[in-house]
């Protein structure tokens, strides 16, 4: 074992991440896609054809929206799209693999050469070089469960999966810690989501992170050992990715010390992860390239794009999530965390635009606390997105509208939006349907706010020393006695100006004192006519 002090220690990471797009059909055959919203649940091996079960005589054809999807990505990654890529046949033996070869993409990969760029942990702007972004088939899965959860002591194939699209982007090893890998993948989950090329459902294998981990180590004596790479397969948690890294960093310095082996031909290794024990688990000592055996596929024909092509899908790129962040921040003044969430589905930041451009002078903070808020609550509870409830941005802008002019409560804007959901009436409408309009009578308010100072005197008099929670008393005093019916906000605002302004209104109510003694009392001076 060796005792060589370690004078530094970096860590390096690579990520290969394999995204299901959902293409309604597979890769390379007409039979319906798994990833796909509509298939999802399907029984298992119901969804394979000759095709997918690799029959004698079978033939492939090439899916056009699933390139469609890829180079869309692809464009967004700021890739360059190769005019010319190829198929090629990843020869290897599994159960899942029924011709015991992937078709993927080798040396001519679709997308190459692009970048993406992610607010690091150190909190600097780091750019993470994309070196590809090729498209495949997936495998089938294996599983060792029976209906109901009975551990099955063999492997059961689904081939349901076998064929789905799948489109794999591999990065420089341009990551120095494990969250810096995360807020990357969590970043690329909301962009590939937001062009709708995937669903992005982490627990159904949409999208499997595998990174590449090792170290620079720098000894006491100026040498400089790189560990072998370790690849972990098959991380569908951003939790697992973070715990997989972290456990690496410690664990091949010890590897290292107690076999000396570093970074060479053969060294590379794949492991899983343990999400129990929080360990990684040697699998294999990882193949090379010329281990699988690369060829091209005689089968399929090569992918050109040309002009015509590739600016039809590049139309199709919208405002990427990153760059309506830092709009939605720098243009509508939004704090950071509502804009990340306003950006998560493009539904959601699509509704929130309309909902302003409904509603022109509003301010459009003001609308996205009430999307992210009320809304939100709602759609939590409906489970489906806020521009999924069925209350249009028209009708947003109509609420947004009442509560500027005090029409409606706070504490009417639930039991409007649920009786919006079911209508196109403008707001203003079914909240005078509904009773929610608020009475606007400056008489009664200050009526109602008399007999809350009266009923509580002691509140009235701490608000006015400065202890502005006790006005809490007497706003519900008076929600009390309006029974709802006038705005929290205005209440406490004329109950601030009454309690600051006027004397009177304390005087007649408050209750007898105790004099005050003659050497403490304060002294009044008052101006007294000659006689």
């Amino acid at each position: 074992m060796s005792e060589v002090a370690i004078r530094s220690k970096q860590l390096k990471v690579g990520l290969e991440i394999h995204v299901e797009l959902q293409t309604r059909s597979k890769m390379f055959t007409r039979t319906p896609n798994v990833a796909h919203p509509d298939f999802e649940d399907a029984d298992p091996n119901t969804l394979v054809d000759p095709v997918v079960a690799a029959l004698p005589g079978s033939l492939p054809g090439m899916n056009r929206a699933a390139v469609e999807m890829s180079m869309l990505v692809g464009l967004a990654l700021k890739c360059d799209i190769a005019r010319f890529s190829k198929w090629d046949r990843k020869n290897y033996y599994y159960p899942d693999l029924p011709k015991g070869y992937q078709i993927s993409q080798y040396d001519l990969p679709l997308c190459h050469d692009g970048e993406f760029f992610i607010r690091s942990a150190s909190g600097d702007r780091r750019r993470i070089g994309i070196i590809r972004a090729h498209l495949e088939e997936d495998t089938g899965k294996l599983g060792h469960e029976l209906p109901g959860g009975a551990r099955y002591e063999g492997s059961l194939v689904d081939l349901n999966r076998a064929g789905t699209p799948l489109l794999e982007i591999v990065t420089h090893p341009d990551f120095a810690c494990a969250e810096d890998v995360v807020t990357f993948g969590q970043e690329l989950r909301v962009l590939c989501r937001f062009l709708g090329v995937t669903q992005g459902v982490m627990q159904r294998g949409h999208m499997r992170f595998e990174p590449n981990i090792n170290l620079e180590m720098e000894l006491e004596d100026g040498r400089m050992v790189r560990t072998p790479i370790v690849e972990v397969k098959n991380l569908n948690s951003f939790r697992a990715v973070r715990g997989a890294i972290e456990h690496e960093y410690e664990r091949q310095e010890q590897a290292w010390r107690e076999t000396g082996i570093e970074m060479g031909p053969g060294a590379k290794s794949t492991r899983g992860w343990d999400d129990e024990k929080l360990v990684t688990v040697l699998q294999r000592e990882k193949e090379d390239a010329h281990d699988y055996r690369y060829f091209p596929d005689p089968d399929l024909v090569p992918v050109v794009v040309d002009d015509a092509w590739l600016e039809t899908v590049a139309a199709r790129l919208p405002e990427l999530p990153a760059d309506r962040r830092e709009r939605f921040m720098s243009d509508y003044g939004l704090a950071e965390k509502d804009a990340v969430v306003l950006v998560e589905e493009r539904g959601f930041t699509e509704f929130f635009e309309s909902s302003i451009a409904a509603s022109p002078g509003s301010d459009p903070a003001v609308i996205a606390k009430l999307l992210l808020n009320q809304c939100a609550k709602r759609a939590n509870e409906s489970g489906c997105g806020v521009h999924e409830l069925g209350v249009s941005p028209d009708q947003i802008a109509g609420i947004v509208a009442l509560r500027a002019e005090n029409e409606i409560g706070a504490q009417s804007i639930d039991a409007l939006l649920g009786a919006l959901c079911t209508t196109d009436d403008d707001a203003r409408d079914v909240a005078e349907r509904e009773g929610m309009l608020v009475v606007v009578d400056a008489g009664q308010l200050d009526a109602w706010c008399d007999e809350a100072l009266e009923a509580h005197a002691q509140a009235a008099e701490d608000v006015r020393g400065g202890k502005m929670a006790a006005i809490g008393r007497l706003l519900g005093h008076v929600m009390k006695l309006s029974g709802g019916s006038v705005d929290a906000k205005a209440v406490q605002a004329r109950l601030r100006e009454m309690l600051s302004g006027c004397c009177r209104f304390l005087s007649a109510q408050m209750p007898a004192r105790a004099p005050v003694p003659c050497e403490s009392a304060p002294r009044i001076q008052r101006s007294v006519p000659s006689r």
